[in-house]
């Protein structure tokens, strides 16, 4: 019985659709989401980015590396630093890159960010407040 000839090329072609790059599939953003205990609290960010009340979310770039500033009046204020790394999607969409020999995709990838995720991401913080 012959074996069909298309197969190589169909196995191809689903590689391609399924393993699309980074930009395509996750995009260049992301959405930090920032929650206190208790809410209520002010954020404003190192790149310039604020919430009026937590919990909020902020959508910036996934390559961020930003100073997170959060105060409540009666509480410490609170400074965390978020920075990003290669997410688990990220890692597929730069096999996929990879694999379909799109040197291209990887580039474009990696001067976007798309490949990268925001860390920590939500950032949870206790606040330390004065009983009134």
């Amino acid at each position: 019985m012959p074996t069909p000839t298309f197969a190589p090329a169909f196995v191809a072609c689903l590689i391609a659709v399924f393993s699309g790059c980074a930009t395509v599939t996750r995009g260049s953003e992301d959405v930090l989401e920032i929650e206190t205990k208790p809410a209520g609290a002010q954020v404003q960010t190192s790149n310039g980015m604020s919430c009026l009340t937590t919990p909020c979310a902020l959508k910036m770039k996934r390559k961020s590396e930003i100073v997170v500033d959060i105060n409540k009046t009666g509480c410490k204020p609170v400074r965390v630093n978020v920075t990003h790394r290669t997410a688990g999607g990220g890692s597929a969409a730069i096999a996929g890159n990879i694999l379909v020999g799109g040197i291209i995709g990887l580039g474009v990838d990696a001067a976007t960010g798309a490949s990268q995720e925001l860390v920590p991401n939500p950032v949870k913080v206790e606040l330390e407040c004065r009983r009134r």
